[in-house]
């Protein structure tokens, strides 16, 4: 909270309801033997595939907004399970393309039900899934995840101008 605040930031509140759901999907398809992290990987990739798409590691790197070496990970571990399935793009032998196994293909459906049950239950108080409010929330949380974010560059006169305001309130 900021000084003079009466309550939290949007920024706290976004990173609470971000633990808030990790948590709660890790426990909901931990009995599928998924984390949240491998459900993201998974689900995405069950998405991509119904559309036509074998999305290289880079790709569904992206979509998914994890780095490259964790979905890296992930893939391999993935794939240790028979989950997924790793091949070279025939195309360019540097990237690798994922496919979901059959038993991938159950699991991920078993998870996709399992979420879905949870973000019923997190929508509810906004009227459920397919209601107005909820559908103009995801309209926001999709304008604010494409809303570039970079950190402030320091500027050489704006450092001494924070500097002098500083000294001036008597903080070190």
């Amino acid at each position: 909270m900021t000084k003079g605040s009466t309550g939290p930031t949007p920024g706290f509140l976004v990173w609470r309801l971000a633990n808030k759901w990790r948590v709660a999907v890790d426990r909901a398809v931990a009995p599928l033997g998924l984390t949240h992290a491998q459900y993201s990987l998974v689900a995405s990739l069950y998405g991509m595939s119904r559309a036509g798409e074998r999305p290289s590691q880079r790709r569904l790197a992206d979509h998914t907004g994890l780095e490259a070496l964790y979905v890296s990970k992930l893939a391999r571990t993935l794939e240790s399970a028979g989950l997924i399935e790793r091949t070279r793009d025939p195309r360019d032998p540097r990237a690798v393309q994922l496919a979901l196994t059959e038993q991938g293909q159950a699991v991920t459906r078993q998870a996709i039900a399992v979420v879905q049950g949870l973000l019923q239950q997190l929508l509810e108080p906004l009227g459920g899934l397919g209601a107005p409010r909820a559908r103009a929330f995801t309209e926001d949380l999709t304008t604010l995840l494409d809303t570039p974010l970079a950190p402030p560059v320091p500027n050489a006169s704006n450092a001494s101008n924070v500097s002098n305001a500083e000294r001036t309130k008597g903080t070190p």
